[in-house]
């Protein structure tokens, strides 16, 4: 799975203080150094245990543990004892809930946003990405073959920001992407494409030229444009687009939900079409029954 992650889930070395009952946190040092060496973690300083809160399961605590690598931070959790000797890494599944893990998209925003495909289309993709993120770059062509080929008509994808702060010149691209659809929508993909392709060759410095010259090539209106992207009202979708992704636990681009179903990572990977097929075949099972 390949994948632009968020920086700094958690603060490494936070005095904090066990819940009454909790885990002896004492163990701490040790649990990071067995952690070290059991999964070759460089420096331990990249490991970070978070304040014990009850689980599920009598008995047994619940932490977060959270490791700092070169591409960002993965996230996991940690269930341990009273005694902090013994611990599990995994995630604590309850079978009662829903399979997928499904989003409530009603809290999303999702009108007036860059889409493509039918409106009622039985698929909604909403697709969290950043116009710096390399993986983006790569899933991009991808994302549109899905919609405007392979399930032509049946999908529908939405395009949400999600500028990383490890990207300098990704939310000043996203207010750009954002003037332009304004004043064409169709033009939003071509920007996009463009900075998809050119993402090694653009930065902070000559982003703004790359725009001039698209508005001027694409007959846009260029004072239009500037007042956008020097105004607040563009820059206050990329906010919304962001909590939406904070709503949808968003930590890495791209992020895609298909029809709420959280899909980390690259659509030519099996699980996609697994979920898009699964999702076809219930909207048919659906119409057949008349619900």
């Amino acid at each position: 799975m390949v994948l632009c992650l968020v920086l700094g889930f958690a603060a490494a070395g936070a005095a904090r203080q066990p819940p009454k009952g909790g885990p002896d946190l004492s163990q701490d040092p040790h649990i990071k150094e067995f952690l070290q060496k059991r999964f070759h973690i460089e420096n331990q300083k990249e490991i970070a245990l978070g304040a014990p809160t009850p689980s599920p399961f009598p008995g047994l605590w619940t932490r977060t543990l959270t490791v700092t690598t070169p591409r960002g931070a993965v996230k996991t959790y940690l269930y341990t004892d009273a005694s902090g000797q013994k611990v599990i890494i995994g995630e604590y599944l309850d079978l009662r809930s829903d399979p997928w893990g499904r989003i409530d998209m009603s809290k999303l925003r999702l009108s007036d946003r860059a889409s493509q495909g039918p409106d009622d289309a039985p698929v909604t993709v909403v697709e969290f990405a950043d116009f710096e993120c390399p993986f983006c770059a790569r899933a991009f062509e991808q994302i549109e073959s899905i919609v405007n080929n392979r399930y032509k008509g049946k999908v529908r994808l939405i395009y949400k920001n999600f500028p990383l702060q490890m990207h300098p010149w990704a939310r000043p691209a996203a207010i750009a992407a954002e003037c332009i659809r304004r004043q064409n929508p169709a033009d939003f993909w071509e920007f996009a494409q463009i900075l998809y392709t050119s993402q090694a060759s653009i930065d902070v410095n000559n982003l703004r030229s790359r725009v001039d010259n698209y508005a001027k090539a694409n007959k846009l209106d260029t004072k239009a444009l500037d007042d956008c992207m020097m105004g607040k009202s563009a820059d206050a979708v990329i906010i919304q687009d962001q909590a939406d992704g904070t709503i949808a636990h968003v930590q890495s681009t791209p992020t895609f939900l298909i029809n709420g179903i959280p899909v980390i990572g690259l659509p030519e990977e099996k699980s996609f079409d697994f979920v898009i097929q699964s999702q076809l075949k219930d909207a048919q099972a659906s119409a057949k029954s008349g619900g």
